[in-house]
C-alpha cells in the first residue's frame, strides 16, 4: 500500500499513541452483542502496545447531545479487554484533567479508553480547539476506523493535520482490499449491486459502470431498469420516475456488459408461506411482484463470475430476508465462494444487507475481503474521496 503511511517502520516505544477506533458497537442491557470491530482493530492495539508505545483509544458512540452515562463508552473498554485479554484503563472524558491525569499516569505497553468523542460538540463540528485539546494527548496519530473514515470529524480527520498521522492494520487491510477490487483490480471485474432503489446507489452505479467489465444490477433496483426496458413489473418495487435515469445509464455502459435478465421468481406478497413462481421476466403478472431472479438469470450470471477475475459486492439480489427469495442470492454468493477458495477469484463484498446476507449464505469467511464499514465502503465505491483517508495519503 504504497500511497498510504502505515505503521510499517514507525517507532511508537515510549510514545503516546492516539489510536482511532470504531466501537461504536450494538448493545443491549448494557453488554456488548457484536465485537466484530474490537477484535478487527486488536491486531493495530497489541502491535502499539507490544513495541511499548502508550495507546490512547479514541471512539465516538451512538448521537449523544452532551455527555450521557447511556452512551458511555466504560462497559466497551472492559470488553475490549476481555478480547484483548489485556487490561485496559478508563478516563471519564477524552479531554481535560480527567484525560491529562490517565495520559500521564500511563506506562509503555499500557492501553487506555477516553471517554466518548462525541460527548463534545467540538467532535463533529471538527473544532480547531477540541482537535488541538485531542491533540496535546498524543504524539502520533493512528486511524484504524476506515468505518468512520468518510466524516471529516476531529479524531478522524482533524487530528491527522495536527500529529504524525498513519493507517492502523485493520484500515491498511480495508484500503488494500478496495484497491484491489476497483482501484487496481485483475481484470475482468464484475460489480454486483443490489438493493431496493436506484435513488439510493446512483453515484455507486455511475461510477462503477465506468470503472468494471460487467455490472448486475439485482434487488428492487433491477425493476425500475425493466421499466425502462418497457418491460412491466407488475406490483413490484420500482420507481417509474427514474426510468429514464436507468435507460441513461444503459445507454452509456460504453465497454460495461449489464446481463440481461431472463426469468425472475414473483409471488403475490413478500411474506412467508405463499405461493410462489418462476415465469419469464416479459411475463410477469400484474397483479404478481418480482422477488428473485430465476434460475437461468443465476446461471447466466456465474457463468460471468467464472470467466472473471475480480468480483466486488454490495447489496443481495433478492428479498433475501424471506426464503425461498433467498435463493439467488445464495446461490450466486456459493459460487463466488468456490472461486475464491481454489484461488481463481479475488472477491471483495460490503454493506449490511451484503454481509447479512453472506453469512446467511455460510460463505462470509471464504470471501477475500468483507468490509463492515457501510457509509464508508459505499462512498468509496462511489468514487468519493473519504476525509480519514486522504489525510493519511502519502504527500
Amino acid at each position: 500500500m504504497p500511497n498510504f503511511r502505515t505503521l510499517d517502520g514507525v517507532d511508537v516505544n515510549g510514545k503516546r499513541v492516539l489510536v482511532r477506533v470504531d466501537f461504536n458497537l450494538p448493545m443491549q442491557d448494557g453488554k456488548v452483542t457484536d465485537d466484530t470491530r474490537i477484535k478487527a482493530s486488536a491486531p493495530t492495539i497489541a502491535e502499539i502496545a507490544d513495541k511499548g508505545g502508550k495507546v490512547i483509544l479514541l471512539s465516538h458512540f451512538g448521537r449523544p447531545k452532551g455527555p450521557d452515562p447511556k452512551e458511555s463508552l466504560k462497559p466497551i473498554a472492559a470488553e475490549a479487554a476481555r478480547v484483548l485479554k489485556r487490561p485496559v484503563a478508563f478516563a471519564n472524558d477524552c479531554i481535560g484533567p480527567s484525560a491529562q491525569a490517565a495520559v500521564a499516569a500511563m506506562r509503555p505497553g499500557d492501553i487506555l479508553c477516553l471517554e466518548n468523542t462525541r460527548f463534545h460538540k467540538g467532535e463533529e463540528k471538527n473544532d480547531p480547539d477540541f482537535v488541538a485539546a485531542l491533540a496535546s494527548l498524543g504524539d502520533i496519530w493512528v486511524n484504524d476506523a476506515f468505518s468512520a473514515a468518510h466524516r471529516s470529524h476531529a479524531s478522524t480527520e482533524g487530528l491527522g493535520h495536527t500529529l504524525p498521522a498513519y493507517a492502523g492494520r485493520s484500515m491498511q487491510a480495508e484500503l488494500d482490499a478496495l484497491e484491489k477490487a476497483l482501484e487496481a483490480p485483475v481484470r475482468p471485474v464484475v460489480a454486483i449491486v443490489g438493493g431496493a432503489k436506484v435513488s439510493t446507489k446512483l453515484d455507486l452505479l455511475q461510477n462503477l459502470i465506468k470503472k468494471v467489465d460487467v455490472l448486475v444490477v439485482g434487488g428492487g433496483m433491477a425493476n425500475t431498469f425493466l421499466l425502462a426496458q418497457g418491460i412491466p413489473v407488475g406490483k413490484s418495487l420500482a420507481e417509474p420516475d427514474l426510468r429514464a435515469t436507468a435507460a441513461k445509464i444503459l445507454e452509456q455502459k460504453g465497454s460495461a456488459h449489464i446481463p440481461s435478465i431472463h426469468d425472475v421468481v414473483v409471488a403475490p406478497a413478500l411474506k412467508r408461506e405463499v405461493a410462489v413462481q418462476t415465469v419469464p421476466v416479459t411475463r410477469v403478472p400484474a397483479d404478481q411482484m418480482i422477488l428473485d431472479f430465476g434460475p437461468q438469470t443465476v446461471t447466466e450470471i456465474n457463468k460471468l463470475i467464472t470467466q472473471s477475475a475480480t468480483v466486488v459486492w454490495n447489496g443481495p439480489l433478492g428479498a433475501f430476508e424471506i426464503p425461498p427469495f433467498d435463493r439467488a442470492t445464495n446461490e450466486v454468493a456459493r459460487h463466488v465462494a468456490e472461486r475464491t477458495k481454489v484461488g481463481k477469484l479475488v472477491s471483495v463484498a460490503g454493506g449490511g444487507d451484503t454481509v447479512a446476507a453472506l453469512h446467511a449464505a455460510g460463505v462470509a469467511d471464504d470471501f477475500s475481503y468483507i468490509s463492515t464499514a457501510g457509509g464508508a465502503f459505499l462512498e468509496w465505491m462511489e468514487g468519493k474521496a473519504l476525509p480519514g483517508v486522504e489525510i493519511l495519503r502519502v504527500k
